[in-house]
């Protein structure tokens, strides 16, 4: 047995435990820690997980990342099990043939990586990224796992660019735009043309947005805010282009916070007034360090470094 279908054999596993009356916080904590120790893990859950979807079965389940959704009734008795797992099995192997059509992108903490797919369409991937692309004939569609992308799609009508998020899907309407994905927060920012941001069919049950340019959607589970804003707004958005994190006013925990996407040492703010501390300017990502001089210089703060974790103070 190959060591990817071992792990997709044990993120089956995780899927039918996830269901199971008896799921505790403690096997919550063992679930987090094999889901976050490696991006296999997490590659071959989420893939586990969205084909599962597309055979409508987990429609209403609440990713095990938090806390387990509601059970559903044909899963709730032992009996139940081996169907489960019989019918999980053969989602992994629909997922085999289906996924070899797949190509996947990532990457690491701190890297930003610009990739030309096969229709001409231009992607660039932020630090913490993770994409899967199925961009071939009359197919153009990618799923964004994890972290932020910018697009620049060669528009087809007769082909349309779908990009799946979640639950979500946002279809070009002749576009460039950004996607970031944290979880279940999901930000648009279109910079020019149209995009189309509905749910999946399975949940068709919400009235498609059409975004223009100029336009911020905010997406937070079932609520969807679209902000229009100025063109200096969507810049400072998309400063991470250029490897650059732009504040104005921003909060000092939602700038340590942006930070700790670039770097594997993390800041940590150890006390709440410090943490609401209102900061501008704009900072090198990259360059952590030197924003930690300028909260000393400005701000008379302290840091200290343990190691993975960089404690600011007064």
């Amino acid at each position: 047995m190959s060591n990817s279908a071992s792990v997709e054999e044990v993120a089956a596993r995780w899927l039918l435990r996830g269901e199971e009356a008896s799921w505790s916080s403690e096997d919550q904590i063992e679930f987090d820690k094999w889901l976050n120790s490696s991006m296999e893990h997490k590659i071959a859950f989420w893939r586990l997980e969205h084909g599962w979807r597309r055979a409508d079965r987990l429609a209403a389940l609440k990713p095990l990342s938090h806390a387990p959704g509601p059970r559903r009734p044909w899963l709730t008795s032992a009996a139940a099990v081996p169907l489960a797992a019989c019918l999980i099995l053969c989602v992994l192997i629909v997922l085999r043939v289906d996924f070899a059509r797949h190509k996947t992108y990532v990457t690491e903490i701190g890297a930003r990586e610009i990739v030309p797919l096969a229709d001409g369409t231009q992607i660039e991937l932020n630090s913490g990224t993770t994409l899967r692309a199925a961009v071939k004939g009359q197919v153009r569609e990618v799923w964004l796992d994890e972290g932020e992308v910018y697009f620049e799609v060669v528009h087809d009508p007769a082909r349309p660019f779908v990009v799946h998020v979640g639950s979500r899907t946002l279809t070009d309407l002749g576009t460039e735009f950004s996607v970031r994905r944290n979880d279940a927060h999901l930000e648009v920012v279109v910079v020019s043309g149209r995009v189309q941001l509905d749910n999946e069919p399975i949940a068709s049950s919400s009235v498609p947005v059409t975004l223009v340019r100029g336009d911020i959607a905010t997406v937070e589970g079932a609520s969807t805010l679209v902000v229009p804003s100025s063109v200096d707004r969507i810049d400072d958005l998309l400063s991470w282009r250029h490897g650059l994190l732009v504040f104005d006013q921003s909060t000092l925990a939602d700038a340590a916070s942006e930070f700790n996407r670039y770097s594997r040492k993390k800041l940590l703010i150890t006390d709440s007034t410090i943490a609401r501390m209102r900061i501008s300017g704009r900072f090198e990502s990259s360059n952590l360090d030197g924003f930690i001089r300028l909260l000393h210089l400005a701000y008379g703060l302290n840091a200290s470094d343990e190691g993975a974790v960089i404690k600011i103070s007064e």
